[in-house]
């Protein structure tokens, strides 16, 4: 989302004369560092019961849970993971199983549609990823790479160490998908026309299934890309992306995104993005009372559903939210589908409060350029804030069932 419509001057009018930065600030909202620390065991060690059909194991003592033996029907997992997505309806009308035991990358594979991007400094999210998580940065410029515990959690002891009293960034977050499509501090842009700043590594220390970890700490300047992304998405073709993000920390501004943008880094119109986005800007579209909500950023538009306001998005209170914008071509043979869908990432199923067609016109149909952004608008805006824990990206509209399969997969995480 960019703060200015290059379509339409009364809207640009609109928005300075509302807040300089492009939308307006949520009061009350703006101080501490969200995300609570969660009460915590290990993540992991629990065996399922149940039968024996599509018996899977997560990547070595992965986070999510242990081995499950996900018999069809959907048996119950330990590690606080919820119930398989087992006997669900999925795409092309066929009965499927997913085993939530397996990580969030593993099982959008299994419906057919692996991850092209997948970020995070908590946590692994494609067993076949032996690579770090994310790089540090001292002032001095020196570097450390973040790596993985044999439970799938980050080596948080590793920034501790590095850093020890110095100030640090996050430096990299590193791709977990196998495409290579690293996220560095943002270059500039169309809105902002110096480059982003890099978030503090230090900000937002958590516990998550008993391990201390850091999630990315976004304010207002910080803000991540890649132009160059490989395997994302362009044009009108379907993609699936969620994050998770803290659900006490974010404001007004524009925009808390993550998820697929202009490669230029300016405002190329409507539908040249689609991104996940979290807080209360309603500049251009908004849910029911006064948010937050998470939202889907078009490109000059936020928008809650269709229409605004989209009363059907409700505001969501919960620690970590799971956040998640899916884009089809068509759905039952109308151009222009898509869907928004809501969690608590710490307990319960996924919400749907909204599926239905594109709001309009100029984004049937989509333009989507392939770029990925956290933190940050399609022009480079950033006056946002917000919480970042996870994040991933797929190039397939992904079934309910494996939907719903990976949603269990991070209630058994963040859960604990």
């Amino acid at each position: 989302m960019s703060t200015k419509s290059i379509t339409n001057e009364l809207l640009l009018v609109a928005i300075f004369g509302i807040c300089s930065w492009g939308c307006t600030l949520s009061s009350g909202n703006s101080g501490g560092n969200g995300g609570a620390t969660s009460a915590g065991g290990t993540v992991g060690g629990a065996t399922s019961t149940g039968g024996t059909a599509g018996s899977s194991s997560s990547n070595g003592g992965a986070v999510g849970g242990a081995t499950g033996n996900g018999g069809a029907g959907g048996d119950t997992v330990g590690a606080g993971g919820g119930t398989s997505a087992g006997g669900q309806t999925g795409s092309g009308g066929s009965t499927v199983t997913f085993d939530p035991t397996k990580l969030p990358c593993d099982i959008y594979q299994d419906d057919g549609g692996p991850c092209v991007a997948a970020h995070s400094t908590v946590r692994l999210l494609r067993s076949a990823y032996n690579g770090p998580l994310y790089q540090i940065k001292k002032t001095d410029g020196t570097t450390q790479d973040i790596g993985v515990l044999s439970n799938g959690f980050a080596k948080s002891a590793d920034q501790d160490s590095f850093c020890g009293t110095d100030a640090c960034t996050i430096s990299i977050i590193y791709d977990q998908s196998g495409q290579g499509n690293d996220l560095t501090k943002a270059p500039p842009g169309g809105n902002k026309t110096t480059p982003g700043n890099e978030a503090k590594a230090k900000a937002l220390p958590v516990t998550i299934g008993g391990n201390p970890v850091y999630g990315v700490h976004v304010v207002a300047g910080v803000g991540y890309r890649n132009n160059s992304a490989k395997g994302t998405v362009t044009g009108d073709n379907p993609q699936t992306m969620y994050m998770i993000a803290g659900g006490s920390y974010y404001n007004g501004g524009c925009c808390f995104d993550y998820g697929n943008a202009e490669t230029n880094s300016r405002d190329n119109g409507e539908g040249t993005m689609e991104a996940v986005y979290f807080g209360t800007c309603t500049i251009w579209g908004k849910g029911a009372d006064n948010g937050p909500w998470v939202m889907g950023d078009l490109e000059n538009g936020l928008w809650a559903g269709n229409v605004s306001p989209y009363n059907q998005n409700t505001p969501v209170s919960y620690t970590y939210v799971t956040g998640m914008v899916k884009g089809d071509v068509t759905a039952s043979g109308t151009q222009g589908h898509w869907a928004i869908k809501v969690g608590n990432a710490q307990s319960g199923p996924l919400s749907k409060p909204f599926d239905g067609v594109r709001p309009n016109s100029r984004y049937i149909p989509m333009r989507k350029e392939g770029a990925i952004i956290l933190g940050t608008g399609g022009d480079n805006s950033n006056s946002d804030q917000g919480n970042f824990f996870e994040g991933i990206m797929t190039a397939r509209y992904s079934s309910d069932a494996a939907d719903d399969a990976v949603q269990a997969n991070i209630v058994s995480v963040y859960g604990q």
